[in-house]
């Protein structure tokens, strides 16, 4: 019986190569807890005699290292005939368009963003093996068939097409993650108002001052548009207006 859309063969080689061993490690345990077997190699050069001697099945590889960086390394295995289908992934910040056209230029399979989630990263490397093994034995000039979702679909776009609707994603993605960022800012400074303001804050009992942090003693008005966004504006209340006219009165 043979194998069901989106199954892998068993101890399937994955190169990780980063320049951090502590992140390095982490990875290598991720992938061997999901049965890959894992090499690990700490720069580019590391990377390229290591795959020449053993051809991986995937290879992830951090974008910023010394020496030979991500991109360089990605470059040169699509550059050599006996080592272009490798796919390649990179863990990159993702953090500018540049990005993606660097990305596209030295020929990279996929992104995964840093920091990562496990379950997504395991995702995507099942994604990418997944649809070699079906273009092993699907090739053809009028699409492409891709695996997704648990299920195969046949792709008619030309390249054109995918790079626009890639970088629309993209532009919608950064977009909502910019509203994201501003609306965390406004989220940090309203929870550091919260924190400033709550608890036992000292009130003189005549005159209604409060002390603040540094011992000094405040008008309530002063210390709440210093701890808040608190803005005021300035009337009368009845009991005041009430004593101050019989003052006025008493003094005629």
């Amino acid at each position: 019986m043979g194998k069901q859309i989106g199954q892998l063969s068993p101890g399937m080689e994955i190169l990780v190569v980063e320049d951090s061993y502590t992140q390095a490690m982490k990875l290598k345990q991720i992938l061997e807890e999901s049965s890959y077997v894992v090499s690990v190699t700490h720069n580019g050069q590391e990377a390229l005699s290591h795959i020449k001697k053993k051809k991986p099945d995937v290879v992830i590889s951090d974008v910023m290292m010394p020496e030979v960086n991500g991109y360089e390394l990605c470059e040169r295995i699509k550059d050599d005939d006996k080592l272009k289908d490798i796919p390649v992934i990179l863990l990159t910040s993702l953090s500018e368009p540049s990005d993606i056209i660097k990305g596209l230029k030295c020929g990279a399979d996929h992104f995964i963003t840093k920091p990562y989630d496990k379950d997504y990263l395991l995702s995507h490397i099942h994604y990418i093996l997944v649809n070699r093994e079906l273009r092993k034995s699907s090739v053809t000039d009028m699409g492409v068939e891709i695996f997704f979702g648990g299920q195969k679909y046949y792709i008619t776009s030309d390249r054109l097409q995918i790079i626009d609707l890639l970088f629309s994603t993209y532009e919608v993605v950064a977009h909502k993650n910019k509203e994201l960022e501003r609306v965390n800012k406004r989220l940090k400074k309203s929870l550091e108002t919260i924190k400033t303001l709550e608890g036992l804050v000292p009130i003189c009992s005549r005159c209604k001052k409060i002390r603040n942090d540094k011992g000094f003693w405040q008008h309530l008005e002063v210390y709440l548009t210093a701890h808040s966004n608190v803005e005021f504006t300035h009337g009368i209340c009845p009991d005041c207006e009430r004593k101050l006219y019989s003052e006025k009165e008493e003094l005629k």
